[in-house]
């Protein structure tokens, strides 16, 4: 079978994985619904943009305050099935923002995993091996034990603080125009720990503020809104199809720099544009969900036994992976009495089936 229709194939398929783990999913939670109904109250939120709206908000820091724009879209409605009022209201205000946020951040991280175990030929590479977690981390956390206020808050703080981190990491890593992966890898090691020590400074100085510090370091998905999708969708699919379009430039990597530069590929600028873009799929996701480990890890090893090592097809199936992934592991975290950070479930997920993996024999180099 040709490249381009696995590629499609496996896409289906996975969508179709994804379609059934959200309705699922939807229908999970101290009031249980019927598969019928979420089905009809999921395609009554399906709409498409047809206006604006511009409106002002204000932030600060400390005493100062200045206005900044905000976007407001206005939707129309393709469907109006009928559905009982308060299911309609559970399913499109509560669950499915949710669920949404977690396929797309399912999505980012397992696409940017991929990435990073193509580009430094290593199996134990994910998201964060360049610190973009852990720069998130730290403007999400200075945040909350700050008197700090930012547009649109912590959010934008850890999206700030991964692609300040990521960036760092690159130059220090540089030299001479070129960017060596054993260095870049020590480097993003080494920064990691050095953002570990503020991180851990920070949460001495957060006061009464120190659980809500915490529970974004486990990685969660409370009280998502559409807004938080809406503003983290984008940036994840300008962000894949950029990567996509480079999928045979990162095959050719594989083989090794000096053999993909005699191949015609531009090495350095190659990597600039894959590091950078892998950086900022990861920094969206992390700015609105927190530190979720195991899916950028795990996913692209299971999708990667099943449709070998071709990035045009892998690159595409481990990204809807990742979103079923996720998807699943957060039904799982609040189908309990007690709702649990979903970066629990997917770390008791994925740690003990990555330790299966080594057992196989199955984890080894790309």
């Amino acid at each position: 079978m040709r490249t381009t229709a696995r590629a499609a194939a496996w896409s289906a398929g996975l969508l179709g994985a994804l379609c059934v783990a959200v309705v699922g999913s939807a229908m999970v939670g101290p009031v249980a619904l019927a598969p019928g109904t979420v089905a009809r109250a999921s395609l009554n939120a399906v709409g498409i943009p047809t206006g604006v709206d511009l409106n002002t908000a204000a932030a600060g820091v400390g005493t100062l305050s200045m206005p900044f724009p905000t976007v407001d879209l206005q939707y129309t409605y393709l469907f109006d099935f009928q559905v009982d009022g308060s299911a309609e209201t559970i399913v499109r205000s509560l669950r499915l923002p949710r669920i949404a946020l977690a396929a797309v951040v399912g999505f980012s991280l397992a696409a940017a995993g991929t990435v990073m175990q193509g580009f430094f030929r290593n199996p134990m590479a994910d998201p964060s091996i360049i610190g973009v977690s852990s720069g998130a981390a730290v403007g999400a956390v200075a945040t909350i034990a700050l008197p700090l206020s930012l547009p649109f808050g912590l959010q934008t703080a850890a999206f700030v603080g991964a692609l300040v981190t990521a960036f760092a990491v690159y130059l220090i890593a540089s030299e001479g125009g070129r960017t060596p992966v054993a260095t870049l890898l020590l480097a993003g090691v080494a920064v990691q720990t050095l953002l570990g020590a503020v991180i851990s400074y920070l949460l001495l100085q957060s006061g009464d503020s120190l659980e809500q510090a915490v529970l974004w370091l486990m990685g969660h998905l409370y009280n998502t809104t559409w807004g938080e999708v809406g503003a983290t969708l984008p940036v994840a699919v300008l962000g894949f199809v950029l990567l996509l379009t480079y999928a045979r430039e990162m095959n050719t990597l594989l083989l090794g720099e000096e053999d993909a530069h005699t191949l015609g590929v531009e090495v350095e600028r190659t990597k600039r544009l894959l590091l950078a873009a892998a950086s900022v799929v990861t920094a969206a996701g992390v700015a609105v969900a927190g530190v979720i480990g195991f899916v950028g890890l795990v996913v692209p090893h299971i999708m990667r036994l099943l449709v070998g090592p071709d990035h045009r097809v892998l690159l595409p199936a481990s990204a809807l992976g990742g979103a079923t992934f996720l998807v699943l592991a957060d039904t799982l975290a609040r189908a309990g009495p007690e709702q649990l950070p979903v970066g629990i479930v997917t770390a008791a997920v994925g740690a003990p089936f990555f330790l299966y993996l080594l057992r196989k024999r199955e984890v080894h180099a790309l």
